[in-house]
């Protein structure tokens, strides 16, 4: 029986970042890197080639929008259809990591015992 091939995790997170509110690249960079204390520090030449990815697949839209600046910015937009995967993929994430926790967590002894 073939196992279902899960999302890759940069996916599920650029997913659940536009999930909140549409986003251009280097905020995403800057949400990610926040959101997670600094532990994933995505750079651009990771990012785009996600996201390119996810709009070849219908999961993101991107649209231009005039930044404050005056400056176009590219801006990603959560699809329908990205909403949905990304719902089953972060309950297949959760039921993983719930799965790995507990056997990290299997007979661990108390301090001092």
């Amino acid at each position: 029986m073939a196992k279902k091939q899960s999302i890759e995790h940069t996916h599920l997170l650029v997913l659940s970042l536009l999930a909140s509110e549409d986003m251009y690249g280097y905020q995403m960079i800057v949400e990610l890197a926040r959101r997670s204390d600094h532990t994933f520090e995505m750079k651009e030449g990771t990012l785009y080639p996600v996201l390119h990815g996810l709009e070849k697949d219908g999961l993101v839209e991107a649209y231009q929008q005039e930044a404050p600046t005056g400056r176009m910015r590219k801006y990603y937009h959560l699809t329908r259809k990205g909403g949905a995967v990304l719902k089953d993929e972060k309950e297949a994430w959760e039921r993983y990591a719930g799965a790995v926790n507990a056997v990290l967590n299997c007979g661990i002894l108390p301090v001092g015992g």
